[in-house]
């Protein structure tokens, strides 16, 4: 047997080569968590980055948010469109926050990107996309449910020049900075991910003194084909045929629910999701683009294949996405887009509900699905002195078809990313957290039970907060399976000082004076299988754990004997 491949690469030579590459990606992550400066970055890790090879196909991803998957690759080839091979150079760095045109979701994740030279060639990119805290717009964290169109929403960057050959380019700088309402902050953020890419030159440059240029660049192409062998390896183990599902995104209080369908065709070499009737773009910011609907697609077609292999552009080239434009999964300018995940995630669920029974090995029931994005603002009585702070919500995951749902877990768009611990919230925006727990409400019941919701409620302690959200997956909760129970729903619920509550699914500044309470409650996941056949051994543990009442073991689960132990 030969050893070297089709491209006369040292096969010993060539492993070393592609894990490297994917090492550099990692390198590149730590890089830029240690030296950011916003809890949503070094805390929450909402970032993700990536290196390209010089034709911006995706070769290696830093862990990080999966709802960035579509989007590393499509923004180097949108630079190289829009600026030409001829006049890209050596130390230019770009920024981009573009929802349409590629390469991002809302105005709010930002791209630097970083073209790699080996003397005079490109050979590759390296990129970073990570949340910023405020680019501007009608509200403060630029994410809010009450925007129309996106020039309320921010500032928008469309993939101009931010370094040019090595030098900063100060008028870009000073618009950042006069737009943005924390530019310390984002800034900060900035320059970290300017020097993680420079972590991902240096690797870069460093495998081809070693290696060779020649060598380097044969290894990106291998680990494209691998990656392509890999997911067409596992693309043949799933059942074939056509598959069809229909859901509802929620209603927003303004427009009555939408109907959303995609139909599935798996072959031996493609999955194909088509979103042909998808409806026109919607009122509001829940609205998605091409990009994030790509993404979404990615990270169900990965959860199906490998979900182990290491993504890259070639894991994804038997997928193919088909939707046409302006649709709310594919909107154009000037759309709202910034609680885009309360749509994008939708085409996720509606293959993952289209399959779960077929691939029970790999997907489970329906899970909390919405990010539950929550801003807090606050500003100082007597400085006047404001803070800022965004807070990805944990919720339930569905149940498996052989074991209960993950309790208290991100949305499948977070992937890696992290609680922001209560003792930094309480530091920075002067509220005091009651409590941090998982809850009992219906929902999830079934022979394996969806994973706990949880209640993260907030005080405003000191002076008045406002509170921003969009809290998807509340009139049609989590899917059950074979009989399982759905989950329950995502909601923020307000108590008054004078002990008056209300419900609110979306806020926009929703104002706490002080003493007033912020309870935001996410979703059970769903059940799977009927409740009846749940051990009575299981629901003792789920009434030792709080998970269930003796009243919901009574009545869901048909054992009022059991619950009368726990009474």
């Amino acid at each position: 047997m030969s050893s070297t491949n089709e491209n006369g690469l040292d096969l010993y030579t060539q492993e070393i080569i592609q894990n490297a590459l994917i090492a550099a990606g990692e390198e590149m992550f730590g890089a830029l968590r240690r030296s950011s400066m916003s809890p949503i970055i070094y805390e929450s890790l909402d970032y993700s980055v990536g290196l390209t090879d010089g034709a911006g196909e995706l070769i290696a991803q830093g862990q990080g948010t999966t709802v960035f998957l579509g989007m590393m690759d499509s923004l180097v080839k949108e630079i190289i469109t829009r600026y030409g091979r001829d006049n890209i150079h050596p130390g230019d760095v770009f920024i981009s926050n573009d929802p349409y045109g590629g390469g991002s979701t809302h105005l709010s994740d930002v791209g630097l990107v970083t073209p790699i030279f080996d003397g005079d060639r490109l050979v590759a990119w390296a990129i970073n996309k990570a949340h910023w805290v405020d680019v501007g717009g009608m509200q403060p964290g630029s994410m809010t449910t009450a925007s129309t169109e996106v020039f309320q929403e921010g500032l928008q960057l469309p993939y101009i020049r931010l370094i040019s050959k090595g030098e900063p380019q100060q008028a870009v700088l000073d618009i950042l900075a006069a737009n943005i309402r924390h530019p310390k902050q984002s800034l900060g953020d900035m320059w970290a991910g300017v020097a993680a890419n420079r972590v991902g030159e240096k690797r870069i440059l460093g495998l081809i003194a070693k290696y060779g240029q020649k060598a380097v660049l044969a290894g990106m192409d291998d680990l494209l084909d691998y990656g392509e062998r890999m997911a067409k390896a596992e693309l043949r183990k799933l059942p074939k045929g056509v598959f069809e599902c229909t859901d509802h995104i929620d209603s927003d209080g303004k427009r009555p629910p939408t109907e959303v369908h995609v139909k599935i065709t798996i072959t031996d070499e493609e999955f194909i999701a088509d979103f042909s009737k998808a409806p026109p773009a919607l009122p509001g910011s829940i609205n998605c683009s091409w990009h994030g609907l790509v993404a979404a697609c990615r990270i169900i077609f990965k959860a199906m294949t490998n979900p182990a292999v290491p993504a890259n552009s070639g894991t994804f080239r038997p997928l193919k996405v088909i939707c046409p434009p302006n649709t709310c999964f594919t909107v154009t300018k000037p759309a709202a887009t910034s609680t885009y995940w309360e749509t994008m995630l939708y085409a996720d669920d509606l293959i993952w509900k289209a399959m779960a029974e077929l691939v029970p090995q790999r997907l489970t029931a329906g899970h909390v699905l919405s990010v539950c994005a929550t801003t807090i603002e606050t500003i100082h009585p007597k400085t006047g002195e404001a803070t800022l702070g965004v807070q990805p919500m944990v919720g339930g995951w569905g149940a498996a078809q052989d074991a209960n749902g993950l309790n208290g877990q991100f949305s499948i768009a977070d992937g890696e990313t992290y609680n922001i611990p209560v003792e930094i919230q309480e530091f920075r925006n002067g509220l005091h957290v009651e409590q941090y727990s998982f809850h009992s409400e219906d929902g999830g019941a079934g022979e394996f039970i969806g994973g706990r919701g949880s209640y993260l409620e907030y005080t405003a302690r000191e002076h008045p907060v406002y509170i921003s959200g969009s809290y998807g997956r509340h009139d049609f909760p989590p899917w059950g399976v074979k009989g399982g129970q759905n989950g329950s729903g995502n909601y923020i619920l307000v108590i008054r000082k004078d002990g008056s509550t209300e419900k609110h699914l979306s806020a926009a500044r929703l104002l706490l004076n002080v003493g007033d309470k912020a309870r935001c409650v996410t979703s059970s996941g769903a059940g799977w299988g009927e409740p009846a056949k749940r051990s009575d051994e299981a629901l003792r543990d789920d009434l030792r754990n709080g998970f269930f009442t003796p009243e919901q073991v009574s009545k869901t689960f048909g054992r009022p004997e059991l619950a009368a132990e726990f009474a």
